[in-house]
């Protein structure tokens, strides 16, 4: 399920069903192209650090963690909040 304010929200409308060699059926959504996101805010990663608490720090929501991910170049979310590095936090831009 989709839900409102989703990173793939806008995608769902694209959503075909594929099928494995083994004759399963899946959904599936097109691949989704991160745009370049600009940053509002730095932030030094602590010890104490994840991506849904920070997304509740910078937005009260902490569903909008993927705002904070698509904004770093980083994929691994271990890697994106080592501690001492700095991140960037973009404007929420889900209304």
């Amino acid at each position: 399920m989709i839900f409102k304010g989703s990173r793939y929200e806008k995608l769902a409308s694209a959503a075909y069903r594929v099928s494995t060699p083994d004759g399963e059926t899946h959904a599936a959504l097109p691949i989704r192209f991160i745009p370049r996101t600009p940053a509002a805010f730095r932030h030094r990663v602590t010890a104490t650090d994840r991506l849904d608490l920070l997304a509740y720090h910078y937005y009260r929501k902490p569903d909008r963690f993927w705002l904070i991910a698509d904004a770093n170049d980083k994929v691994d979310p271990q890697e994106l909040l080592k501690i001492g590095a700095q991140i960037l936090i973009p404007p929420d831009i889900v209304r």
